[in-house]
């Protein structure tokens, strides 16, 4: 069998959990099986959070509103969100892929990666993916699409190939043929903003960008670009880490002044340069944020610290002066300052995030359904908008991952 894995490279797999919420519901509920079904608030406001693949043959996707959804497919079975069974069926997921290798990153609730180059007692890395995808659905009833290849990011891209249940092998002597013919907007880690800027120098395929001078590419995206070629390329070097879950993961920027100074533009200038910093090297790890810290430390050294939480993440230079100089502006005590700080707190990989709304943000959502609906009651009962929903979330919610391991660390091997 350890011919059938390189002398050199790596063999990461990347296990998707095809339409998690709603293959959780149907292994809770056989009766649902073979029959179009969506997870979504019970509301009027409701969306859906995710549907089976019965559900999409009727035009129905993730973010569409339950009525649109229910238009399309009256007989569309619909599911109250069950957080505790979802959580329940991850744990599940990644403790028996913690028996395969230890080597398990979990990217999200339903997914993760898998560095298997030293299974080779297991078998081939074909028979590793189907006897995982085998396991898993007699176990947990859970189908799984698996990508195979050297690196993480074409792990990821091959496991879209083929869902459900697909097995797709994507080596990078294959990324001439499979991958550049693809709009850039199909490409893991590129989103709309990103893709206007590169249509708007005439790349249009991932084989453009792949070739593209990574002088034009910085000046367009700064330290993105050739970061992106890289990924067009087919390079990616980052490897599976089992404590990337368990890091507290931050990207900041602080600066002492020349002199201690209280003048507003001088203060202001210097958050908009910490500003921009933070959010070329965020982009150079292709990572957003959904909370900005700044730290202002005074003449006399007294330090203080103050953060806000975002409904949405960011990562451009804009957004982040933005909440950074509101926070400035409260906290300030009008003192000379000494030294400035930014900081992104709990960074995600930018495809995570974009992927679809985290779990707990779900949770959000659905609780926030009511008080929506008696905004807009009143709102309409005044014809004027008396109320407005708040944009920040106060209260600090830890991420999955975070979650993940402070609850569950006993899934990694010793």
């Amino acid at each position: 069998m350890k011919s059938m894995y390189p002398k050199k490279g790596r063999v990461i797999l990347h296990i998707d959990a095809n339409a998690f919420f709603a293959s959780v519901e149907i292994a809770n509920n056989p009766s649902l099986r073979n029959k179009p079904v969506a997870v979504a608030g019970t509301k009027r406001r409701g969306i859906i959070l995710t549907c089976n693949y019965e559900a999409r043959k009727y035009g129905i996707y993730t973010t569409m509103p339950l009525w649109e959804a229910r238009r399309k497919c009256p007989e569309l079975a619909v599911c109250t969100p069950n957080f505790s069974l979802y959580r329940e069926a991850s744990l599940n997921l990644f403790t028996y892929l913690s028996t395969i290798s230890s080597l398990l990153e979990p990217a999200s609730i339903d997914e993760g990666y898998l560095d298997i180059t030293n299974c080779h007692e297991l078998g081939t890395p074909v028979e590793i993916a189907e006897r995982i995808r085998r396991d898993i659905l007699q176990k947990y009833n859970l189908p799984v699409s698996i990508g195979i290849a050297p690196n993480k990011f074409l792990a990821k891209t091959a496991s879209d190939f083929k869902k459900p249940l697909g097995i797709t092998i994507l080596r990078k002597r294959d990324v001439q043929k499979e991958l550049w013919p693809k709009t850039v907007h199909e490409m893991h880690g590129i989103g709309k903003k990103t893709a206007e800027k590169l249509h708007s120098i005439g790349i249009q395929t991932i084989g453009d960008l792949a070739g593209e001078e990574e002088r034009k590419l910085s000046s367009l995206l700064g330290v993105l670009g050739p970061h992106l070629k890289k990924r067009a390329n087919g390079i990616d070097e980052r490897p599976v880490d089992p404590d990337a879950a368990a890091t507290v993961k931050s990207i900041g920027n602080s600066t002492t002044l020349a002199f201690n100074s209280d003048d507003d533009d001088l203060l202001l200038n210097t958050l908009s340069s910490l500003s921009q910093t933070v959010s070329k090297r965020m982009k150079l790890r292709n990572t957003v944020t959904d909370d900005i810290q700044i730290t202002i430390r005074y003449a006399n050294f007294q330090t203080v610290t103050r953060s806000q939480q975002l409904m949405n993440p960011i990562e451009e230079k804009e957004e982040i002066f933005q909440v950074a100089s509101s926070l400035f502006d409260k906290h300030w005590s009008g003192s000379p300052v000494r030294l400035l700080g930014i900081t992104a707190l709990r960074v995600e990989e930018k495809e995570q995030s974009l992927k679809q709304l985290s779990l707990f943000t779900y949770e959000n959502e659905i609780q926030d359904e009511e008080i929506l609906d008696v905004v807009e009651d009143i709102n309409k009962e005044f014809d004027k908008p008396l109320l407005h929903r708040g944009v920040h979330h106060i209260q600090k919610a830890s991420s999955f991952e975070e979650n993940f391991k402070k609850k569950y660390g006993a899934w990694k091997k010793r």
